[in-house]
């Protein structure tokens, strides 16, 4: 089958998403970006992170830093901070230039400390996913490393959350091709995000997006 990879969406939108539709719709419709200290800091921890197509050989483990990743079913595409290959060669598939199989496990890096929301999870489902279609095995664990508490969170990835992750990625799928960005539904996130002087929450949510241009226009 034939996949155009220009349709595909950024798999690190499924956390955009998540905080706000509007957010991911400003970024990943509209293309447009503000930083803050959140995101300044959260780049800064990544580029850490990301250094690409660099292989670390530890004893049975195999360290990939920054690996794109794919789904042609999801139509997603993204960038996995660190994937690391654990040697098995009983339940482990083959690695190009690797002896031996090795059971697949995406390590995420963010800033802060674990969220009560699934946001997180449901992101490094994601590449998990990708990573399950693209090396034809299966993944059952990967890991958050959180800044702020320097240490690894387990993640498990279950049915429920592979099934919330298709629904979300199928909901992005259909605002994008509409290029349709939802209105503003303040709440106190807006507070912590990055697009304030973007989305304009307290205006729009009082004036239509055509009201206020309009309004500009005859100033």
């Amino acid at each position: 089958m034939d996949f155009n990879e220009e349709d595909y969406l950024m798999l690190s939108g499924i956390q955009h998403f998540q905080f706000c539709r509007r957010q991911w719709a400003l970024i990943h419709i509209e293309q447009q970006w503000e930083e803050n200290v959140r995101t300044v800091e959260g780049q800064h921890l990544h580029q850490k992170a990301d250094q690409p197509f660099i292989r670390e050989k530890r004893k049975d483990k195999l360290i990939v830093r920054a690996m794109p990743v794919k789904s042609n079913n999801l139509k997603i595409t993204g960038i996995c901070d660190v994937v690391e290959f654990i040697r098995d060669d009983d339940c482990g598939v083959a690695i190009e230039g690797a002896e031996g199989k090795y059971v697949a496990y995406p390590v995420e890096y963010k800033r802060g400390k674990p969220k009560l929301d699934d946001a997180d999870i449901l992101q490094l489902t994601a590449q998990a996913m990708c990573l399950e279609e693209m090396l034809l095995c299966e993944i059952n664990v990967g890991y958050m490393f959180y800044h702020e508490i320097k240490h690894r969170v387990e993640v498990q990835f279950t049915d429920q959350h592979k099934n919330k992750v298709r629904a979300i990625v199928a909901e992005m799928h259909g605002l994008y091709n509409r290029k349709h960005t939802p209105k503003v539904k303040m709440g106190t996130f807006c507070k912590n995000c990055s697009l304030q002087n973007v989305c304009l929450p307290k205006l729009m949510n009082k004036r239509s997006v055509k009201s206020y241009i309009e309004g500009k226009i005859h100033e």
